[in-house]
């Protein structure tokens, strides 16, 4: 089969997105929060939405450089500020069945020379108007996605050495190859891909491990599971039956850990990109579910800072589980974008917890969700503690340990 031109790529990214990431259904709405720079492939995806049978394809550009002047010259008091109309926009629209899309591709130290305590109090700003999309994310309550698309700022820090349009070029063929876009048709390599993780995520539902215990160099964890966790992989149903596809690419398996039984020292395997900074070389130490200390060689006062947004910041919300086989894993590239590097290596995530991942999540109370072990925040933040070294354990209720990794890949 001859290889499609770079049209033909992006427009198959567009298809699978559309098809396979939010499965949109007709009748919808869908919003969209993209990059200025996107813009092609926001306009892909808007023409199969409608040819699907999508009514409206709706926008918010975003524009990091907008940003960046915010934090150079805004008041200092400013920063608690948010447009209103916004948060009660996408609200509106998600309670409505609509889908939601996101695309990432900022500049990964954008906002290095910034006092990280304005960039700090913005984010909390606007996850604190934000809060019911997430709260009803985690209970399955609509179908969205988070892709990816090459800025030039982006692509230049992944390939330093490369010019500019090399660099943007060598990070497209690199997003397309691990998104499947190279098979002969990408829809049915993800739906087998889909299936496969899905196997996984089904046997060790059905172990209902009491812990995990990672051992790597630099790790030594022993990571609680909430009761009645569920594990999920590639595909989520939101409550209405939709199934979805919410991270393109995916190759973990994940749940929700016991906020409560957390005790040992991570050490991260990658750098952090969190909010425009790079947090490298930390590790946390927990104790009783909490971190009792962190230590970062680039970006400590950016790790204090997101660690301090609130209580729930100091646990644990997610363990995922990805073979340093991955695609992403062996491409060797250090993407500086979450949504791609958690792809690479097993990896945790501070904070808020996803409801569905214990049983009848969707409808249970708060206080139910936090008896079975459940952690509440305002953010959620993914970081890499994954490499060919990890060992995992999962540890039965009596106590019996089982292999589940050994030297970063599946054991069973």
């Amino acid at each position: 089969m001859p290889i499609p031109d770079f049209d033909q790529k992006l427009n198959r990214y567009a298809d699978i997105i559309a098809r396979v990431g939010l499965n949109l259904q007709p009748g919808q709405w869908l919003f969209i929060n993209a990059p200025l720079q996107a813009a092609p492939l926001v306009h892909q995806i808007a023409a199969i939405a409608y040819q699907i049978g999508c009514r409206y394809v709706d926008m918010l550009w975003r524009d990091e450089q907008l940003e960046l002047v915010r934090y150079q010259h805004a008041p200092a008091d400013s920063f608690t500020e948010y447009p209103i109309y916004r948060a009660e926009g996408i609200i509106q629209h998600l309670r409505e069945d609509g889908a939601y899309l996101s695309i990432t591709g900022d500049d990964p130290d954008i906002f290095k020379d910034q006092n990280p305590e304005p960039i700090a109090t913005a984010r909390k700003t606007a996850l604190t108007h934000l809060k019911p999309v997430y709260d009803l994310l985690d209970r399955s309550g609509f179908n969205w996605a988070v892709v990816s698309y090459p800025t030039l700022p982006w692509a230049k820090a992944v390939f330093p050495q490369a010019g500019p349009d090399e660099s943007a070029e060598q990070l497209w063929e690199s997003i397309f190859r691990v998104c499947r876009i190279d098979q002969p048709d990408p829809v049915a390599a993800w739906q087998q891909h889909i299936a496969d993780l899905q196997r996984r995520a089904a046997y060790l539902t059905r172990k209902q491990y009491h812990a995990l215990h990672y051992t790597a160099p630099g790790t030594d964890l022993t990571l609680g599971l909430a009761e009645q966790h569920i594990w999920h992989a590639g595909s989520t149903i939101t409550t209405s039956g939709t199934p979805f596809t919410a991270n393109l690419p995916t190759e973990e398996v994940f749940t929700l850990p016991h906020r409560q039984r957390i005790d040992g020292v991570v050490s991260a395997s990658m750098p952090l990109n969190y909010n425009g900074n790079l947090i490298e070389g930390f590790s946390l130490t927990f104790k009783d579910g909490r971190v009792t200390s962190a230590q970062a060689k680039r970006g400590q006062e950016v790790l204090d800072k997101m660690l301090a947004m609130d209580e729930g910041m100091t646990s644990l919300g997610e363990a995922a589980l990805v073979p340093h086989s991955s695609p992403v894993a062996q491409s060797g590239i250090l993407f500086f974008n979450t949504l791609l590097d958690e792809n690479a290596a097993c990896h945790i995530a501070l904070g808020g917890g996803i409801n569905y991942c214990t049983q009848d999540g969707e409808t249970i109370s708060e206080e139910e969700y936090a008896a079975r072990g459940g952690n509440s925040s305002l953010n959620h933040v993914d970081f890499m503690i994954g490499s060919g070294e990890m060992d995992i354990d999962g540890i039965l209720p009596g106590g019996t340990r089982e292999p589940v990794m050994r030297s970063g890949e599946w054991a069973f």
